[in-house]
């Protein structure tokens, strides 16, 4: 296959650029449209009882979404602002689509005590259109903030998706022009010219269009969160760079070898190109244990994420040997280096860890495994608004609320839906559970409490609440919903599903490493390593962003729990970026053994020729991840620092000090297998190819 996509690469090399610029047209002319169709709401589960009895709720509701105002800065009670509120009150319950707008100062609650404060809630009717409830939303919404006031702030409902969604257009850009010339500079340094340094922008800018286009593409069937533009984006733009960085260093080094561009493309493809396919594999395997979660969410971030992580790899085979055939006779090739000083650090760190290789184990996993403790007690929420920045208008609306209101106004009752057939003394207890419970008929004699909680919408509180009802319903026909409820089901969906996740995840990646390594052991040692320094990156989010050390250095604040959306991303994108590091490590330390049949000098040799581009490949990551965390957003802070960390402490600490003790530890049994699995290999594995020469030097 990656003959073919070459041989037409660099035979019509300008009908592959040209579609490729047909792609990036897309992206960044109908892909973009993805900003207008983002979600908030990502909890929900499809089938548990919280999302089925939201469905009754909502199919016999003649509501529909709603939008709250908070006026603020000033007495309320002031005759000039009061009469200006009950006008514009009154306007907006006119405006078509407007099903109601109670009077703040008539009803209980929508006054604050201190009297500087007032809400004015806006409710649409149900059934309308898209267009129509947009219409009605933005007519409601001008003419409430024009009430003179010091503060007048309008969030919610639909709405509150096109904040956000504003917000993450504008924060995917600053990201870009923040990571973009830093990438170039990095890229300068480790080229030493403008035109190889260029070409991985080229492809990263490919991997950002792809980016959108997936989202779009999703985004006609399901919801799409707002945080999945922002972590498709990094790691679309994350991943090309990576790519392009060692089809790049590999070309430079083919060209010392031949003066004929096309063969060097060829070579390259055969070699590097390879390596970019299976690391494209193993991060898309290891996001397809998103697939085996119900959630809608989850599923749908693991499609789109893979689809970049496809775009990237094919955009690393196919665009960039294009552009080499064409511009690549211009780039200078690499400079040949004597053997003992090539890679030298990397080398000397190899040769420490495979001489000293249990003194290596005994510091650095019981290390590792420290920083992971703080998992141990990880919560995850659904989380409120202070995960959004300060300067987002529903931050603000929930800062001033907060500021003049008790504790615990705004917050979503737990609603239980009473079905026919319940036992009186059932509802009983169940009131009984709350001293503020509201109840209300419905048609074909239900009935729907409403149990204010104590605390945050998503507390301990609240989910307590929500298990004591299920408790005491017994085997009535009795239902529980809201925010809460939806948290409860999501945590228990992730404990059922997440042995099956990992067990998918880690199947793949174990068949993919023995198809191109050929060992049993190999992907068993791969898959430990990896895990260490996965949960030691966990556990300093969880450090972080749950317990609020530190929190402060990045705009953020402990919140008591991470995102619900973070801890799934974190693991399954930072597997996947781990096996990158790990491929290019193997595929030289086999290309060494295979020539030299020593086994430890093949450690140190690979470390040696893959070490610099590792390190290179996972400093522009993280420039990359640091540059999307200037949002401000705290579930993009949180999956941000996690890959961040996750990429740096496998880049270094595992893949410089690990790898090599552990390979030297196992010696020639490291690359075992059985001799009916040696067989399969032997006939259907995955063999690298290209120059085998001894002054290869490239890091691959």
């Amino acid at each position: 296959m990656l003959s073919t996509l070459a041989g037409a690469a660099t035979r019509r090399p300008l009908t592959v650029i040209c579609l490729w610029v047909v792609f990036l047209l897309l992206g960044f002319g109908l892909g973009t449209g993805v900003f207008g169709k983002l979600s908030d709401d990502v909890p929900d589960v499809p089938g548990t009882e919280s999302d089925l009895a939201d469905d009754y709720l909502s199919g016999i509701s003649s509501t529909g979404e709603s939008v709250t105002a908070v006026v603020a800065g000033e007495s309320v009670s002031d005759a000039v602002l009061r009469a200006e509120v009950e006008r514009t009150v009154a306007e907006v319950r006119e405006i078509a689509g407007v099903a109601a707008v109670p009077d703040p100062y008539g009803t209980p609650g929508l006054v604050a005590r201190d009297g500087q404060a007032l809400v004015i809630p806006v409710t649409f009717e149900g059934g309308l259109s898209d267009d129509a409830e947009e219409e009605a939303t933005d007519a409601a919404v001008a003419r409430v903030q024009r009430i003179d006031a010091p503060d007048v702030h309008v969030s919610g409902g639909e709405l509150l998706g096109r904040q956000l969604g504003e917000r993450a257009q504008e924060d995917v850009k600053n990201a870009e022009l923040i990571s973009l010339p830093v990438v170039l500079a990095l890229l300068l340094v480790v080229f030493g010219g403008l035109r190889a340094a260029a070409l991985p922008l080229v492809i990263a800018v490919s991997g950002i269009a792809g980016a959108f286009l997936a989202l779009f593409t999703f985004s006609q069937v399901t919801d799409i969160s707002v945080y999945a533009i922002q972590v498709t984006t990094m790691l679309g733009l994350g991943l090309a760079v990576d790519y392009a960085l060692l089809m790049l260093v590999r070309f430079r080094e083919e060209r010392r070898h031949t003066e004929d561009v096309v063969e060097a493309v060829h070579r390259t493809v055969a070699a590097a190109g390879r390596t970019v396919l299976f690391s494209g594999l193993t991060v898309a395997v290891s996001l397809t244990g998103l697939l085996v979660f119900p959630s809608v969410f989850l599923r749908s971030m693991g499609l789109a994420v893979a689809a970049v992580v496809v775009i990237d790899m094919l955009a690393a085979v196919t665009l960039l040997p294009a552009l080499l055939t064409r511009f690549g006779g211009r780039i200078t090739p690499s400079r040949a280096k004597d053997r003992g000083e090539e890679g030298r650090l990397f080398a000397r760190l190899a040769r420490f860890a495979t001489r000293r290789r249990i003194a290596v184990l005994v510091t650095v996993v019981p290390a590792l495994l420290v920083l992971a403790l703080p998992v141990t007690g990880m919560r995850i929420a659904i989380g409120d608004a202070r995960q959004l920045p300060s300067s987002t208008e529903a931050r603000q609306l929930y800062d001033t609320v907060g500021a003049h209101f008790p504790p615990g106004t705004g917050v979503s009752p737990v609603t239980v839906v009473l079905k026919p057939g319940t036992d009186p003394a059932t509802a009983d207890r169940i009131r009984a559970l709350s001293p503020t419970a509201e109840s209300r008929e419905l048609p074909g004699g239900h009935t729907v409490l409403e149990l204010q909680p104590p605390g945050s919408v998503d507390g301990k509180a609240a989910t307590d609440l929500v298990e004591r009802i299920r408790d005491v319903r017994g085997d009535d026909p009795v239902e529980v919903t809201g925010v809460a409820a939806r948290l409860v089901d999501f945590r228990a969906m992730l404990g059922e599903r997440a042995p099956w996740a990992a067990l998918t995840v880690l199947a793949g990646i174990f068949v993919l490493l023995f198809a191109f390594t050929g060992s049993v052991l190999i992907p068993l040692r791969t898959i430990a390593t990896t895990l260490l320094s996965l949960g030691a990156a966990l556990g300093v989010v969880v450090w972080v962003f749950q317990d609020g050390h530190l929190a402060g250095l990045l705009g953020a604040e402990g919140l008591g729990a991470l995102s619900l959306t973070a801890p799934p991303l974190i693991v399954a994108i930072a597997f996947g970026l781990a096996m990158d590091y790990e491929l290019f490590i193997l595929a030289r330390m086999r290309e060494a053994r295979q020539r030299s049949g020593d086994d430890q000098e093949a450690v140190v040799t690979g470390l040696r020729r893959s070490g610099r581009v590792v390190t290179c490949a996972a400093l522009l990551l993280a420039v990359v991840f640091g540059a999307f965390m200037t949002g401000g957003f705290s579930p993009i802070l949180q999956i941000g620092l996690g890959l961040t960390l996750a990429v740096l402490i496998d880049a270094t600490v595992v893949r410089m000090l690990l790898v090599p003790a552990t390979m030297a530890l196992l010696g020639r049994r490291a690359w075992w297998a059985p001799k009916p699995l040696r067989r399969a290999h032997e006939r259907f594995g995955v063999r690298e190819e290209g120059t085998a020469r001894e002054s290869v030097t490239t890091s691959a």
